[in-house]
């Protein structure tokens, strides 16, 4: 399968997959929550559950996907592991994702619903 981008460049079905990974990882509200905070810093596991309101196993299971497929990297740093975004690329689809749900006629839910109800 192959697809041409507007500048007629052919897209390679190899790269539409790895795309489709990439959103497929970002969509849950608590990944995407967890890379906006990430996109601030670094941070350990305790400081997402304490940001993010969400228990240190949830946290871990969703830091595990996005580990899984590259978009988070982990150090260790004397008994925790601090977390980081492996590039700038996926906090700009982050970001430029919330904006776009922010807009105006792009909401699917009440915008009062919490990250809880939205749970995977």
């Amino acid at each position: 399968m192959h697809q041409t981008e507007p500048s007629g460049t052919t897209i390679e079905a190899a790269s539409l997959h790895e795309a489709c990974e990439l959103l497929r990882a970002l969509g849950t509200p608590y990944r995407l929550a967890i890379v906006l905070e990430l996109a601030e810093g670094p941070r350990c596991v305790h400081e997402l559950v304490h940001a993010l309101n969400m228990s240190q196993s949830l946290a871990s299971q969703h830091l595990r996907v996005l580990r899984s497929i590259g978009l988070v990297a982990g150090a260790r740093r004397g008994k925790e592991t601090v977390y980081r975004l492996a590039d700038d690329h996926v906090a700009h689809i982050a970001r430029d994702a919330l904006t776009h749900g922010r807009e105006a006629g792009h909401r699917n839910h009440p915008p009062d619903q919490s990250l809880e109800e939205h749970q995977a």
